[in-house]
């Protein structure tokens, strides 16, 4: 059997059928190859535009907080400046207005506290021999009783302290210039002759002995330690600034 030819015209054409066949497949693989790397590129534009987008609004945002946190910064600073300010000018008034001096203390003060006023100097009555000759407070028996000036006792103890047994306990003190004053009734004494006292120290505890109808405080201002010259005392304390 002889081997078949096949003519040259035939293989020509088929080859190039071929050929075209396969550009055309070649074709069609690089437009499909050219709509995908459009796409991507069109996914990748999309993500740097949302970054870009994300970016600005992370900036915007820090730039708020930023100029908040600085505004915050710049009304505290202003408040502590005002502050200062109204310090300053309270110093400077603090500053202008004078001095004051400081409280005197009393130069002369009640004998007791917390009292009533009963039997007055001058009175009559028969608890005494004539007028009565000083200031009686009415106080509960055992109240402290205070020197009302700074001096030196001058007497003190038992039978009026020399003035008789109707003062019962008492205590003279000498406050010099002729000034006296006198304590009676007493149920303590708590000063010896001789003894300096101050304005307000306790000298005794008032009491209801001697010629006495009930607890309270004798009390009388003298021109001498010893007893008939007695003057007004409410008058002589109210002159030294003692209120009653």
């Amino acid at each position: 059997m002889s081997q078949r030819v096949t003519p040259r015209s035939f293989l020509t054409s088929h080859l190039r059928t071929r050929a075209a066949v396969m550009a055309a497949g070649m074709g069609v693989t690089a437009v499909v190859g050219a709509g995908i790397a459009a796409a991507a590129d069109t996914t990748v534009v999309g993500s740097d535009t949302a970054k870009a987008v994300q970016a600005q609004a992370d900036a915007q945002a820090e730039a708020a907080k930023t100029e908040a946190a600085e505004n915050k910064k710049a009304a505290a600073a202003k408040k502590a400046a005002a502050a200062k300010k109204s310090a300053a000018a309270k110093k400077a008034v603090k500053a202008e207005k004078p001095a004051q001096p400081a409280k005197k203390k009393a130069s002369w003060v009640d004998p007791v506290k917390k009292y009533k006023i009963s039997a007055s100097y001058a009175q009559a009555g028969g608890m005494w021999q004539s007028a009565h000759s000083g200031q009686d407070y009415a106080v509960p028996n055992g109240t402290k009783v205070v020197a009302v000036h700074g001096g030196t006792v001058a007497k003190a103890g038992g039978n009026g302290a020399g003035d008789g047994p109707a003062y019962g306990n008492a205590v003279v003190i000498n406050h010099g210039n002729g000034t006296y004053s006198q304590y009676a009734h007493l149920s303590e004494v708590n000063v010896r002759p001789g003894q300096v006292v101050k304005t307000g120290q306790k000298i005794a505890a008032s009491g209801n002995t001697g010629n006495s109808s009930g607890p309270h405080l004798h009390f009388e201002v003298r021109t001498s330690p010893n007893y008939g010259s007695a003057i007004d005392p409410v008058k002589f304390l109210r002159g030294k600034g003692v209120q009653f």
